[in-house]
């Protein structure tokens, strides 16, 4: 899964997934770009920051223009607040999708020329957010679902020339966990919910990430990798009276 003298861009790549995304293409010899609003807390060995706000359609044209060359895009950028639907406008939750979906098809839009030249790949960072229902961040739920819909229709249009696919991530212990999960003990807790027992690493989604973009994954175009660790306990299974009285 070697990525020598590749150009790789990862959106959000200055911290928590996206610094783990974008240091797992830099071991595997990619040259990485990275674009963020804010610059890193501490530079990233191997990859080189561009300041870009990626809601600026222009900026983000401006943006890839100016690059020579680009093999790997990697649309990590997005995130959402805890917000009930209720609880505010729908201009609010409309810039929620605006981020977590049109920014993707805005940025690879932005890149499909240089994609197509190189024979490229697109990895879009997915999330069980948008394979489930999900309270609290309903709009990134549905513009993740849509994002990964968005991936399948590119990659039918795009083939044989550009290959895109999904990662479709679970829940990452990052710097920022505890705004979503608690101190150590919710984090404790969350992690006994996973079949494999813990959170993902951003390393682990980094890894799937350069394996989607390699040539290991020559002949994968339209697909969704779930990164989570088997997924969510069935929450019926510890309801049940059948189970408690085995």
């Amino acid at each position: 899964m070697e990525l020598d003298g590749k150009v790789a861009v990862v959106t959000g790549g200055t911290r928590g997934v996206g610094a783990g995304i974008a240091r797992a293409f830099a071991d595997a010899g990619a040259h990485v770009v990275t674009c963020a609003r804010r610059p890193p807390e501490a530079a990233l060995s191997g990859t080189e920051f561009r300041p870009l706000d990626l809601r600026d359609p222009d900026a983000v044209r401006e943006f890839f223009a100016a690059l020579p060359r680009v093999d790997v895009l990697v649309n990590n950028a997005g995130g959402t607040p805890h917000r009930l639907l209720a609880d505010a406008d729908a201009e609010r939750h409309t810039r929620v999708v605006e981020l977590n979906l049109l920014a993707p098809l805005t940025a690879t839009l932005a890149a499909y020329e240089h994609l197509r030249r190189a024979r490229g790949s697109v990895v879009m960072i997915g999330s069980v957010s948008g394979t489930r229902p999900s309270p609290g961040s309903a709009a990134y739920g549905a513009a993740k679902a849509g994002l990964e819909n968005l991936a399948r229709s590119m990659a039918a249009e795009w083939a044989p020339d550009v290959r895109v696919n999904t990662l479709v991530v679970g829940m990452v212990r990052t710097e920022r966990s505890h705004l979503h999960y608690g101190a150590a003990d919710g984090l404790a807790a969350v992690a006994r919910t996973v079949p494999l027992g813990r959170l993902a690493e951003p390393s682990d989604v980094g890894a799937a990430a350069v394996f989607l973009a390699s040539d290991a994954a020559a002949y994968i175009t339209g697909a969704s990798l779930h990164v989570h660790g088997g997924g969510e306990r069935p929450a019926f299974l510890d309801a049940s009276t059948v189970t408690k009285e085995r």
